[in-house]
């Protein structure tokens, strides 16, 4: 599992980005991985290497980006569920954001 942030008001990658992995597991989330996007934007391993299927959900802590990068906060969070649905298989969230705006896709 690994995911970019692009700060697209900024035009350049957002460092600093507190992310984090959950899985459902019983109608609750449970904690997988949490790390901070580096220099480059990017979370280059969020997770074990392999994870079992199941639905997850990625968190961005884009407040705290917002707040050092002096821009104003609207989307104090942004998170992400989706359905792992291949054991082994790469999964990469992209997440293009801006301080009223973002999109995510499945990326390679």
């Amino acid at each position: 599992m690994t995911s970019h942030v692009l700060d697209s008001t900024l035009g350049r990658p957002a460092a600093g980005v507190p992310v984090t992995l959950e899985r459902a597991v019983d109608g609750d989330w449970m904690l997988v991985a949490s790390a901070v996007t580096d220099d480059d934007g990017r979370v280059a391993a969020l997770g074990p290497v392999a994870l079992p299927t199941g639905t997850y959900r990625v968190g961005f802590d884009t407040a705290a980006y917002f707040e050092a990068t002096g821009q104003p906060v609207f989307y104090p969070s942004v998170s992400v569920a989706f359905v792992l649905a291949e054991e082994g298989e790469h999964y990469h969230i992209p997440l293009l954001l801006s301080p009223f705006a973002y999109s995510t896709y499945r990326g390679s």
